[in-house]
């Protein structure tokens, strides 16, 4: 399909059709990357997604341990200098 890009203020723009936009699952939000000249547009990743999966994964794996247990220990200063 062509198209043509139009000005919006100083940008210029395209207008993507409804059904592209489903498709590509394209919601408010996209990335845009340049690779090898092409312009690719993909739906915006939210921060930590799948973490909560992850998570729940290791715990299920018993692959969920504090792995750095010194610090935990309160350090000197900890004990005579903090004070909540």
């Amino acid at each position: 399909m062509k198209t043509n890009v139009i000005r919006i203020g100083n940008s210029r723009g395209i207008r993507i059709p409804k059904t592209f936009l489903e498709q590509c699952h394209l919601r408010d939000e996209v990335e845009l990357e340049v690779i090898d000249e092409h312009l690719v547009v993909r739906p915006a990743t939210k921060p930590r997604s799948g973490w909560e999966d992850a998570f729940r994964e290791m715990h299920e794996r018993g692959d969920d341990a504090l792995l750095d247990r010194e610090s935990l220990s309160p350090t000197q200063w900890d004990k005579t200098e903090w004070q909540w």
